[in-house]
């Protein structure tokens, strides 16, 4: 039996519920049903391929649901109904007859029929209605609805508005709306406009976000379609442009994605519920007639309190000396774990000898960010509600209690609040006095390369978890394929990461770093800070002449400032705003490189046009000497970045 709807107008006992397309994940149907009740959705939309492809019947897939604790709530797509051939559009009739056999199964009332793209397609819009009303009067019969979609692509009927045309003139009452955000949006629909529709009328909803790209629509829904906060769509607009009409079916995701569609469901099913709890707060903030329930505010991030990299009995020492050059002293050590403290200024880094990483021997990474909260205890409470759980931790009698979640590439991030009774008390001092430094006064941004499954997955992490933004996108023509990089940011700026991931898999040949990872520490005065490290033996990276040529054909330096970008490796960088001053290190512990930055006036990027540059440098830095070149017989086959 179909489930039983509330009456029109009413609303359900627990609203919103969440659901989620079987297409939006990865694997068989057994998989994603899984994924989806783990990950906390209420319901499911049927992707027709999904079910002719599995070995259950639709009475034991509707079992296995409520099993999961997973309704059904619509089963699609059917295409291509409408035919200016009549035996054709018989023929559709029978076919649509027998898929509501199916429906009755699976225990779905409502059906999606999406515009047809077909050559036989109607163009008169009073015959479509004609059509489209005959079949929901078969689908009446059945106890059955039909909600009619504009596929962005449809041969004459491609935006809302004229599949509500249809729909309104066809008057039928198991004839309805399907409101995608893609189809609308992508279009440059109006979601105003939703005001004339009845909310009755409205009878499913489906939401995508996506970046802004200008490509053949149906190739850019195909494979670019994101989940809501990781595109450039205002889904929080279109959404309390939906409720406005009195909606209150389920808020369900449809996104085609070539990511997705590779990558573990169960990862990508927590990403997209994310991005509907990212949704309703985004619209429960802006208009909170809507009805949503937020959860607890993001607490102010005022700063990094550190920035922990795991280190083994070879990357340890070369780190600690490398951070001896650029000013560090080891100040404490850890009451009961094998963890350094390294100070300078407001900076501070935490190697950790006992963190158990995936890389190579040799390596050090960022295993941890420590980022100063307003409100440590509410900023992990806020996590949970953002399907980030905090990790379970295990610590002393007398050690501080400190909440950590882990991010999408496993970097741990932890809510602190430094102070006398806060974390520093878990390291006895060494007893060794803090050194001059060489004018680091604290952590300017960190910046993470992240596996090519989760760059968008990060960037909402970062958002809807922590409350940073998300920057543009940009793409830098690296030596070794574009990369996508975006930066996550604070109001205030206090907080700034930079996110960056390769555009493409990567075959055999690749950057000798793999996923490099970097810590870009502020300064007052880049050349006197580069005199101090050059001074101490720093391993500062060195470019090439044709850098320093380049910059001096592009902007009108001062002479003193070219000597020292030739002398100690700057690099140089304006924007309408400002400009910047930085340098960067060889790579220390095989991925890890550290960078010096002074921001100048109101400069707000990240030394982006520079990148290809350093990247470069630091391969020819890391190629063996006796490394056969590129086009002999035989080719270096170790990764790089």
């Amino acid at each position: 039996m179909p489930p039983v709807r509330p009456a029109d107008g009413a609303a359900p006992s627990a609203w919103p519920r969440r659901g989620i397309a079987t297409v939006c994940l990865s694997g068989t149907l057994e998989d994603k049903l899984g994924a989806a009740a783990a990950a906390g959705f209420d319901g499911i939309e049927v992707f027709e391929p999904d079910l002719i492809a599995s070995p259950w019947s639709p009475a034991e897939l509707a079992t296995r649901c409520a099993d999961l604790g997973l309704s059904i709530d619509l089963y699609q797509p059917f295409r291509d109904l409408d035919s200016t051939d009549p035996a054709r559009f018989a023929a559709n009739l029978r076919r649509a007859e027998r898929k509501f056999d199916v429906m009755g199964a699976l225990g779905v009332d409502t059906v999606l029929v999406c515009s047809s793209v077909a050559p036989d397609a109607v163009a008169d819009v009073d015959q479509l209605a004609e059509q489209l009303s005959t079949a929901a009067a078969r689908a009446e019969l059945r106890g059955l609805r039909i909600a009619y979609e504009a596929l962005a692509w449809g041969r004459h009927v491609s935006t809302w508005d004229a599949s509500w045309d249809a729909v309104r003139r066809a008057d039928a009452a198991a004839l309805g709306l399907c409101l995608d955000s893609f189809h609308v949006l992508s279009r440059g629909g109006d979601p105003s406009g939703f005001a004339a529709v009845p909310g009755e009328k409205v009878f499913f909803l489906q939401l995508a976000d996506a970046p802004q790209l200008t490509m053949d629509v149906l190739q850019w829904s195909r494979h670019h379609r994101l989940f809501p906060g990781q595109g450039a769509f205002d889904l929080p607009g279109f959404l309390g442009a939906v409720l406005a009409t009195g909606y209150r079916g389920p808020l369900s995701l449809e996104v085609f994605n070539d990511v997705y569609r590779q990558s573990d469901p169960a990862r990508t099913a927590v990403d997209a519920m994310r991005s509907l709890q990212w949704l309703e707060e985004a619209l429960a903030l802006v208009d909170p007639a809507a009805g949503l329930r937020p959860p607890p505010a993001a607490p102010e991030l005022s700063g990094w309190s550190f920035t922990e990299l795991a280190v083994d009995g070879v990357s340890g020492p070369q780190v600690g000396q490398a951070l001896t050059a650029l000013g560090f002293t080891h100040t404490g050590q850890h009451r009961s774990k094998p963890v350094q403290l390294w100070e300078q200024g407001a900076a501070r880094v935490l190697l950790n000898a006992s963190v158990v990483r995936p890389g190579a021997p040799g390596e050090a990474a960022v295993s941890a960010l420590g980022l100063e909260s307003s409100d440590p205890g509410r900023s992990a409470v806020r996590a949970e509600a953002m399907s980030a759980p905090v990790l379970p931790r295990t610590r002393g009698a007398t050690e501080a209690e400190l909440s950590a979640v882990a991010a999408p590439d496993g970097t741990e991030v932890f809510f602190t609040r430094t102070g006398p009774d806060g974390w520093p008390a878990d390291f006895l001092p060494t007893g060794v006095p803090p050194g001059p430094g060489a004018g680091l006064t604290g952590i300017d941004h960190v910046a993470l390369t992240q596996p090519f499954d989760s760059f968008d997955e990060a960037a909402l992490f970062y958002r809807s978890v922590l409350g940073l933004e998300p920057q543009q996108v940009t793409e830098l023509a690296a030596p070794f394929g574009l990369v996508r990089t975006r930066a996550v940011t604070g109001p205030e700026r206090a907080v700034r990461l930079t996110l960056s991931a390769s555009s493409l898999r990567r075959g055999g040949w690749a950057p000798r770093v793999a996923e490099p990872q970097c810590i870009a520490f502020r300064t007052d005065d880049v050349r006197a800070t580069a005199e101090r490290l050059r001074a101490a033996g720093a391993p500062l990276l060195r470019l090439p002449e044709n850098y320093a040529d380049d910059l001096e054909a592009r902007f009108d330096l001062p002479a003193d400032l070219l000597a020292a970008v030739r002398e100690h490796g700057l690099m140089y960088e304006e924007d309408a705003h400002g400009a910047c001053l930085h340098l960067a290190t060889e790579v220390l512990g095989d991925r890890l490189f550290v960078m010096v930055v002074q921001r100048l006036g109101g400069y707000d990027g990240y030394g982006n046009a520079d990148a290809p540059v350093r990247m470069a440098a630091h391969r020819r830095q890391r190629r063996p000497p006796a490394e056969t070149p590129v086009g002999s017989a035989r080719i270096e086959r170790t990764d790089v970045s």
